[in-house]
């Protein structure tokens, strides 16, 4: 199984994140071809832009969305 250190994990979660987001979104859009049995050709070529697209913003964003987390957070007292 393919091992990566953990510290660069953050780019791991980029990289399943933005895959998973993309193809969600790409199928949504893919639904009109459905009756034209041209959905997979459609879904996977619309799902291989928006991952393109996606990625660098992913992976530039989510330092920022994990500190406004944390800024916006507090840990519980026992």
């Amino acid at each position: 199984m393919l091992k990566i250190p953990r510290r660069h994990s953050h780019y791991v979660y980029a990289v399943i994140q933005s895959g998973l987001t993309s193809a969600i979104a790409a199928a949504v859009a893919s639904v009109p071809f459905l009756e034209g049995r041209s959905f997979v050709v459609h879904w996977v070529s619309s799902w291989m832009v928006a991952w393109a697209m996606m990625m660098p913003i992913v992976l530039l964003a989510a330092p920022v969305i994990r500190s406004l987390t944390y800024f916006l957070t507090h840990e519980e007292q026992a």
